[in-house]
């Protein structure tokens, strides 16, 4: 093939259309489990956790609650991916080959929040929340109703595979997804550009900049042990009892089940099961919505 800028802008354009193509490809699962968040400096400042208010009756003048100015920080970072292109092959006509790398490439853009995500999910054991605990711990400190500061947990401990009971119906979720900039395609083909001119290579990249942290806690429950109809009864249980600062419930009510491919038996067991092992009557049957994620796994 004559190189020519012509004939480099119609080969951007058709590696362009690849990755598009694979990245209309995927089903993404993060948005279920994160809020997406824009950001518009390094780092965005979500102190404003630390305690979401509810209505009073109105007596006198209204009482303002302030949201928190300092706390809890999700810094952005930068990501990146890139390949190159031998101008050889391009000679040679070979540009073809490339096409599934492309569409690959398209993938992983647009799959990159859920392997962001998920994996981070599983940090929650280990990684401080807004609150200065771990995500899933068994101390988050909350005002009771007699203005005493009481530890509720939302943890199982165990030594299994982590699987995860949420709240996804509402506005905020247990992780924030936030992003700073969109990742986009690039290409570095002029024959001045160094790369170019030194190694005979075109090179195209995706960049983008974004991270992850962690949202409100009473909305999800971590457990490391055996996924069993008494466990996630117990986790069930304790999610409904979680209440605000000054004893007021939060009327959380768990939706979905997420797991790793390999607890999805046992999720199914509970949650579309008609009858337990024993033959008893399955009474968890349709209580949550099952999430098989492979980046659990």
């Amino acid at each position: 093939m004559l190189i020519t800028p012509a004939s480099l802008l119609a080969l951007y354009t058709g590696f362009q259309a690849s990755f598009q193509q694979g990245f209309g490809s995927v089903q993404s699962q993060w948005n279920m489990v994160a809020m997406e968040t824009p950001s518009t400096t390094s780092a965005e400042n979500y102190g404003w956790m630390k305690d979401i208010p509810g209505f009073r009756e109105w007596i006198g003048p209204r009482v303002v609650h302030n949201l928190e100015a300092a706390g809890y920080t999700i810094r952005n970072k930068s990501w990146e991916l890139t390949v190159g292109v031998e101008r050889d092959d391009i000679d040679d006509d070979k540009f073809g080959i490339y096409a599934p790398m492309f569409g690959e490439m398209g993938r992983q853009t647009a799959s990159f929040p859920d392997r962001l995500v998920f994996p981070f999910l599983k940090t929650g054991f280990s990684t401080a929340c807004y609150d200065g605990q771990y995500f899933f711990d068994t101390d988050h400190p909350v005002i009771a109703e007699d203005g005493s500061t009481v530890s509720v947990s939302n943890v199982q401990s165990g030594s299994g595979q982590p699987w995860f009971l949420m709240d996804l119906s509402r506005m905020i979720k247990p992780v924030v997804y936030q992003k700073r900039r969109s990742f986009d395609f690039k290409r570095m083909d002029a024959p001045t550009n160094q790369v170019v001119f030194d190694q005979k290579k075109y090179v195209y990249g995706v960049d983008g900049r974004a991270n992850v942290g962690f949202g409100f806690w009473q909305l999800a429950f971590g457990s490391k042990a055996d996924l069993t109809h008494d466990n996630y009864a117990a986790s069930r249980g304790a999610m409904q009892t979680f209440k605000r600062d000054h004893g007021d419930p939060l009327g959380i009510n768990p939706t979905h089940l997420v797991v790793p491919p390999a607890l999805e038996g046992k999720g199914r067991q509970i949650l579309e099961n008609q009858r337990k092992a024993n033959g008893e009557d399955n009474e968890w049957k349709g209580t949550a919505q099952l999430v098989v994620v492979p980046w659990l796994a």
